[in-house]
Protein backbone atom coordinates (compact mmCIF):
# COMPACT_ATOMS: atom_id res chain seq x y z
CA UNK A 1 0.00 0.00 0.00
CA UNK A 2 1.24 3.20 -1.20
CA UNK A 3 1.71 6.32 1.39
CA UNK A 4 -0.40 9.39 1.51
CA UNK A 5 1.46 12.45 1.18
CA UNK A 6 -0.18 16.01 2.32
CA UNK A 7 -2.76 17.01 4.47
CA UNK A 8 -6.44 15.56 4.42
CA UNK A 9 -9.40 18.20 3.84
CA UNK A 10 -10.45 17.82 7.62
CA UNK A 11 -6.84 19.08 8.47
CA UNK A 12 -7.32 21.77 6.15
CA UNK A 13 -10.77 22.99 7.49
CA UNK A 14 -9.76 22.78 10.99
CA UNK A 15 -6.39 24.77 10.30
CA UNK A 16 -8.69 27.50 8.32
CA UNK A 17 -11.11 27.55 11.37
CA UNK A 18 -8.11 28.15 13.72
CA UNK A 19 -7.10 31.02 11.80
CA UNK A 20 -10.92 32.86 11.16
CA UNK A 21 -11.21 32.38 15.40
CA UNK A 22 -7.87 34.49 15.77
CA UNK A 23 -8.78 36.86 13.05
CA UNK A 24 -11.83 37.85 15.12
CA UNK A 25 -9.78 38.14 18.21
CA UNK A 26 -7.59 40.51 16.86
CA UNK A 27 -9.43 42.42 14.32
CA UNK A 28 -11.24 44.39 17.18
CA UNK A 29 -8.43 44.77 18.73
CA UNK A 30 -7.05 46.19 15.36
CA UNK A 31 -9.76 48.81 15.11
CA UNK A 32 -9.51 50.27 18.58
CA UNK A 33 -6.11 50.23 18.88
CA UNK A 34 -5.99 52.67 15.04
CA UNK A 35 -8.96 55.14 16.58
CA UNK A 36 -6.83 55.38 19.80
CA UNK A 37 -4.09 56.64 17.58
CA UNK A 38 -6.39 58.77 16.16
CA UNK A 39 -7.31 60.53 18.93
CA UNK A 40 -3.71 60.65 20.30
CA UNK A 41 -2.99 62.79 17.26
CA UNK A 42 -6.64 64.50 17.24
CA UNK A 43 -5.31 66.01 20.68
CA UNK A 44 -1.82 66.63 19.31
CA UNK A 45 -2.93 68.25 16.77
CA UNK A 46 -5.19 70.87 18.78
CA UNK A 47 -1.62 71.47 20.84
CA UNK A 48 -0.31 72.68 18.03
CA UNK A 49 -3.14 74.56 17.25
CA UNK A 50 -3.03 76.16 20.40
CA UNK A 51 0.88 77.25 20.30
CA UNK A 52 0.52 78.42 16.69
CA UNK A 53 -2.26 80.89 18.21
CA UNK A 54 -0.58 82.03 20.28
CA UNK A 55 2.72 82.49 18.26
CA UNK A 56 0.72 84.21 15.52
CA UNK A 57 -0.83 86.56 18.44
CA UNK A 58 2.53 87.19 19.85
CA UNK A 59 4.04 87.73 15.81
CA UNK A 60 0.28 89.87 14.73
CA UNK A 61 -0.53 91.62 17.41
CA UNK A 62 -2.92 94.10 15.89
CA UNK A 63 -4.60 90.78 14.73
CA UNK A 64 -4.88 89.39 18.11
CA UNK A 65 -5.41 84.92 17.41
CA UNK A 66 -5.90 83.94 13.97
CA UNK A 67 -9.55 84.73 12.58
CA UNK A 68 -9.38 81.11 11.02
CA UNK A 69 -7.69 77.83 10.75
CA UNK A 70 -6.36 78.75 7.30
CA UNK A 71 -4.41 81.43 8.83
CA UNK A 72 -2.43 79.39 11.01
CA UNK A 73 -0.75 77.50 7.76
CA UNK A 74 -0.72 77.81 4.06
CA UNK A 75 -0.36 75.74 1.31
CA UNK A 76 2.74 73.87 0.44
CA UNK A 77 5.41 75.84 0.24
CA UNK A 78 4.60 78.15 2.59
CA UNK A 79 6.16 81.23 2.46
CA UNK A 80 6.89 83.99 3.14
CA UNK A 81 4.78 84.08 6.16
CA UNK A 82 2.44 86.47 6.69
CA UNK A 83 -0.85 87.16 8.17
CA UNK A 84 -3.02 85.52 5.87
CA UNK A 85 -1.17 82.21 5.99
CA UNK A 86 1.44 82.31 8.92
CA UNK A 87 3.07 78.94 8.04
CA UNK A 88 2.96 77.81 11.52
CA UNK A 89 1.18 74.59 11.08
CA UNK A 90 1.50 72.19 8.19
CA UNK A 91 -1.05 72.07 5.11
CA UNK A 92 -2.75 69.28 6.08
CA UNK A 93 -3.80 71.18 9.18
CA UNK A 94 -4.35 74.13 8.12
CA UNK A 95 -5.65 73.87 4.19
CA UNK A 96 -7.87 70.38 4.42
CA UNK A 97 -8.31 70.80 7.69
CA UNK A 98 -9.09 66.77 8.07
CA UNK A 99 -6.07 64.50 9.56
CA UNK A 100 -6.27 60.95 10.78
CA UNK A 101 -9.85 60.46 10.32
CA UNK A 102 -10.38 63.92 12.48
CA UNK A 103 -12.23 67.53 11.18
CA UNK A 104 -10.49 70.96 12.76
CA UNK A 105 -11.89 74.39 12.94
CA UNK A 106 -10.16 76.91 14.52
CA UNK A 107 -12.44 79.75 14.55
CA UNK A 108 -11.36 83.17 16.50
CA UNK A 109 -14.18 85.57 18.14
CA UNK A 110 -14.61 89.46 17.54
CA UNK A 111 -13.34 91.91 15.57
CA UNK A 112 -9.58 92.58 15.55
CA UNK A 113 -7.80 92.07 17.82
CA UNK A 114 -9.23 89.28 18.57
CA UNK A 115 -8.32 88.21 21.99
CA UNK A 116 -10.72 84.82 22.07
CA UNK A 117 -10.78 81.38 19.85
CA UNK A 118 -11.85 77.86 20.19
CA UNK A 119 -10.65 74.84 18.05
CA UNK A 120 -12.29 71.53 17.72
CA UNK A 121 -11.57 68.15 16.68
CA UNK A 122 -14.90 65.92 15.27
CA UNK A 123 -14.20 62.09 14.19
CA UNK A 124 -14.88 62.22 10.26
CA UNK A 125 -17.21 58.60 11.18
CA UNK A 126 -18.37 58.75 14.72
CA UNK A 127 -16.69 54.84 16.20
CA UNK A 128 -14.70 54.14 13.25
CA UNK A 129 -12.13 57.09 13.07
CA UNK A 130 -12.33 58.17 16.52
CA UNK A 131 -14.87 58.09 19.08
CA UNK A 132 -14.19 61.55 21.42
CA UNK A 133 -14.72 64.81 20.22
CA UNK A 134 -12.30 67.50 21.41
CA UNK A 135 -12.34 71.15 22.11
CA UNK A 136 -9.77 73.92 23.09
CA UNK A 137 -9.61 77.25 23.29
CA UNK A 138 -7.24 80.28 24.34
CA UNK A 139 -7.25 78.85 27.72
CA UNK A 140 -5.18 75.99 26.23
CA UNK A 141 -7.26 73.10 28.01
CA UNK A 142 -8.09 70.52 25.99
CA UNK A 143 -11.63 69.24 26.79
CA UNK A 144 -13.34 65.81 25.52
CA UNK A 145 -17.12 64.88 24.42
CA UNK A 146 -17.32 60.38 24.75
CA UNK A 147 -20.13 60.93 22.11
CA UNK A 148 -18.03 61.98 19.28
CA UNK A 149 -20.71 64.42 18.62
CA UNK A 150 -18.77 67.87 19.75
CA UNK A 151 -17.22 68.65 22.90
CA UNK A 152 -17.72 72.49 24.21
CA UNK A 153 -16.23 74.88 26.92
CA UNK A 154 -18.28 72.70 29.21
CA UNK A 155 -16.86 69.89 28.87
CA UNK A 156 -14.68 67.38 31.35
CA UNK A 157 -11.06 67.96 30.61
CA UNK A 158 -8.56 65.77 29.66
Amino acid sequence: MKKQKGFSLIELLIVVAIILIIAAIAIPNLLRSRMAANESSAVGSLRTINTAEVTYATAYPANGFAAALANLGGAAPCGPATAATACLIDEVLSVTAIKSGYTFTAVGGGAAPIVAYTATAVPVIVGSSGQRAFFTDQSGVIRYDTTGAGATAASPAL
